[in-house]
């Protein structure tokens, strides 16, 4: 018989990548948190806003620039 494993469930956080990533996950939270309508979100930000929490776009977007490329190549 296996011994149960416990698997925490809680949210990792993850810098943005790149200077447009966290550009969106700011757009998205500002959508998420009503500041601005969702209708103005376009690509990216429009799909953070609807599958990430608050937290996790807050995390994104406090992502320092510095350093970071304005876009990462796939």
């Amino acid at each position: 018989m296996r011994s149960g494993v416990l698997i925490s469930t809680k949210e990792i956080a993850v810098p943005a990548k790149s200077a447009a990533q966290q550009k969106a996950a700011g757009a998205a939270l500002a959508a998420k948190r009503g500041e601005t309508p969702e209708s103005k979100l376009k690509g990216a930000s429009k799909q953070m806003e609807k599958s990430m929490s608050e937290k996790q776009l807050e995390e994104f977007a406090h992502t320092k620039r510095k350093g970071k490329p304005e876009h990462v190549a796939k």
